[in-house]
């Protein structure tokens, strides 16, 4: 496994963890589903749904994979162990990388806009400036677009263990994780 993907997960793990005490729960995926559908006023109901699906889905994927005691609590080592395994988590990464997508896409032209992208990555967490980097990596259009396929691409991407040197890792930005 590269360190740029533990590096990835160690970050999107802290930006789960929603309550900030150090593990990952029902709660703050329910959390995060919210913040995300509001970050997209403009997409329909049937994509905001399925953007609270996959969070949720993304949680039971975990939660049945890795909490043998039954305690509703997931550690950092837990979740690197199971996202970061494409056996056990490639059908969560997929549902929420396409719903994702799609929440961005909300005219069904299969482009997304730099300030919906902007708005559901901050929404998740991010940090602006490796956001715009991450949108800037996509290759966007004249018209500051991306393709839906390079998103959703990108997202899986940043799951994979083996990967570095990937757009996604704009997102870790230099800081230390």
């Amino acid at each position: 496994m590269r360190v740029e993907a533990t590096n990835r997960v160690r970050l999107v793990f802290s930006l789960f963890d929603a309550n900030a005490n150090g593990v990952l729960e029902a709660d703050d995926f329910e959390l995060m589903a919210g913040r995300v559908i509001e970050a997209a006023p403009d997409s329909d109901d049937t994509a905001k749904s399925a953007m609270v699906a996959a969070f949720r889905r993304y949680w039971s994927t975990l939660s049945a994979e890795l909490d043998a005691d039954g305690d509703g609590l997931i550690t950092f080592d837990e979740y690197a162990a199971c996202v970061l395994s494409p056996a056990r988590f490639d059908l969560a990464i997929s549902d929420f990388a396409e719903s994702l997508a799609a929440l961005g896409d909300p005219d069904g032209d299969g482009l997304i806009e730099r300030p919906l992208f902007m708005a559901l990555m901050t929404a998740i967490g991010f940090e602006p400036p490796n956001i715009d980097a991450l949108f800037d990596a996509f290759g966007p259009s004249d018209s500051d677009r991306i393709e839906v396929t390079s998103w959703v691409v990108g997202i899986k991407d940043y799951y994979s263990p083996e990967k570095a040197g990937i757009p996604g890792d704009c997102l870790v930005g230099s800081a230390s994780v």
